[in-house]
């Protein structure tokens, strides 16, 4: 089998490939960057420039699958043109895609697309599944919509989708995680505003472990991506601390503080959306950590 990724090379698309190999599935890879090009037997990289329209055609030989990761990371301020930008990095790519494997005819049969449970509104007491159909008013709501939008698309040129609607994403190389242990580490660590405001994680092998399942089992629909068991802010916090045996001892981090120093971004540390696994665990998906303390364990004292 030939993957065609976006994305490869973050952080997510990292884990992907490494479990792409494990299982003989080669990697076809797009980047935008001509510097991170490889033409290794089983990991090959093409280019491509969305806002230009151009992409190396050579990307779909033997392709009948694309897994779709691409898109400018929304951990960055929020300035009125990184917005836009935020967006067009998702629905210009989808376009692009799409655009050119119907001019072509490629033989694509099935696209397995990133998107985030920032779809759900911010909610202390709902529990959210994949059939709730009321979506944030946030910026994230406005991304999320607009990016499935672009990957139902797809559906017309009588390709399989399946949308992957990922939660805070663990991992010990990136993501939250070490921005959440660095003020642990050094005694500053704190939950933020109430710390009741619901977090839906998951181990980043388990997400990539996801993928490749839904890709495996030729599984099509909305899935999310989170661990079976989320958890509050403060206990997020009080488990990264007991893990690295530091003490809590400032006070809950106001909202208007971090609206302060983050703008409008902050909404990313006290949304509160608390997800459902149980769809794809029905379908036969098995968590290798379903708690946080194991996957936060594995992941520290790796």
């Amino acid at each position: 089998m030939i993957v065609l990724i976006t994305g490869a090379t973050g952080l997510i698309g990292q884990e992907i490939v490494r479990l792409c190999h494990q299982q003989n599935i080669v990697v076809h890879y797009l980047t935008t960057s001509k510097s991170k090009l490889s033409q290794n037997e089983n990991y090959k990289g093409f280019y491509w420039n969305p806002y230009n329209n151009e992409i190396d055609h050579d990307c779909f030989e033997g392709v009948s699958v694309i897994i779709n990761l691409v898109g400018a990371t929304i951990a960055k301020r929020w300035t009125s043109a990184y917005k836009k930008e935020i967006l067009q990095s998702r629905t210009r790519t989808a376009q692009l895609l799409l655009d050119t494997i119907s001019e072509h005819q490629y033989p694509v049969k099935h696209i397995v697309s990133a998107s985030a449970i920032g779809v759900y509104p911010s909610s202390l007491t709902h529990y959210y599944d994949e059939d709730y159909d009321q979506v944030s008013d946030s910026f994230l709501g406005v991304v999320v919509e607009g990016w499935e939008n672009a990957i139902d698309k797809f559906k017309a040129a009588h390709i399989a989708v399946s949308k992957i609607r990922i939660g805070l994403v663990l991992s010990e190389n990136g993501g939250v995680l070490p921005k959440i242990m660095q003020p642990v580490d050094y005694y500053v660590g704190a939950a933020f505003g109430s710390g009741e405001q619901w977090q839906s994680w998951i181990h980043l092998n388990d997400l990539a472990r996801l993928f490749l399942f839904v890709l495996e089992h030729e599984l099509e629909g909305t899935f999310n991506a989170v661990a079976p068991n989320p958890v509050t802010n403060e206990e997020l916090t009080k488990t990264v601390a007991t893990i690295l045996d530091k003490p809590l001892w400032l006070p809950n981090i106001p909202e208007p503080a971090m609206a302060l120093v983050l703008g409008e971004m902050h909404i990313l540390l006290f949304e509160s959306q608390r997800v459902s696994a149980d769809k794809i665990q029905s379908e036969g998906f098995d968590f290798k950590f379903p708690n946080l303390k194991p996957a936060l364990q594995a992941l520290i004292n790796e």
